[in-house]
């Protein structure tokens, strides 16, 4: 095996664990290294025909309504449902398909939809869908607040050019963790690191440091980003 040996999973929980496992069992050494810090925010729900859900952290954030569940993807899904959502169903993996879904199964006359989000993200989607004729009301069901700062085993391993591989699940947690790198004067180890990001949006973020290659996941999911991945040679 590589010197280069270690993967960076900047992903926060809930996913963190998932992935930490996933990359082992790649062969990889999974080092922690989330770029944000989520904290559910406790809001009142509006009446509504069904509950939105674009991440597994709003799952994991909005307690059981008594309303069908859309989500994003089936990892999303798969987090209602653990989560007491008992009528959950999942589109193909990103807000696109997810407005497609809404479009498919549900009618503007039967009432609003409720978008749990994370502050500072559902816009697009919340406009895509209004512009369809459905009245959407958005509320945060968490916030994301950037990591003040690298875990030690990641610096370590970034100072010692052990880290050959960085996972990046969303443009904000891309942009977090490249600061947090920048912060600690180790913008150079990236020459060395081949980043995977899970969309085109991610991998656009990803210039501001000068990585070794950048791969895109062929799809936004936990399944293609371990393909792209790759198991460790």
């Amino acid at each position: 095996m590589s010197l280069a040996d270690a993967v960076l999973v900047t992903r926060p929980e809930p996913g963190l664990a998932e992935t930490m496992r996933t990359v082992a069992a790649l062969g990889w050494r999974p080092i922690a290294a989330p770029g944000l810090e989520l904290l559910p925010k406790p809001f009142t729900p509006p009446r509504a025909q069904a509950l939105l859900l674009t991440s597994r952290a709003a799952a994991r954030a909005v307690p059981p309504l008594g309303l069908p569940v859309l989500a994003v993807g089936e990892a999303t899904a798969a987090e209602a449902r653990l989560c007491g959502h008992p009528d959950v169903t999942a589109a193909e993996g990103d807000a696109e398909a997810l407005a497609a879904l809404v479009r498919n199964t549900l009618q503007p006359a039967d009432g609003p939809l409720l978008l749990a989000i994370g502050e500072g993200y559902g816009r697009e989607l919340a406009a895509a869908l209004r512009a369809s004729g459905f009245a959407v009301q958005r509320r945060v069901a968490y916030a994301a607040h950037a990591a003040r700062h690298l875990p030690a085993p990641a610096l370590e391993a970034l100072r010692q050019g052990r880290v050959g591989a960085a996972l990046f699940f969303s443009p904000r947690t891309a942009r977090a963790s490249m600061a947090l790198i920048r912060a600690a004067g180790l913008a150079e180890a990236a020459r060395t690191i081949r980043a995977v990001a899970i969309s085109r949006r991610v991998t656009d973020t990803l210039a501001v440091l000068p990585w070794a290659e950048v791969a895109t996941a062929t799809r936004p999911d936990h399944l293609s980003m371990m393909e792209a991945l790759g198991e460790a040679r």
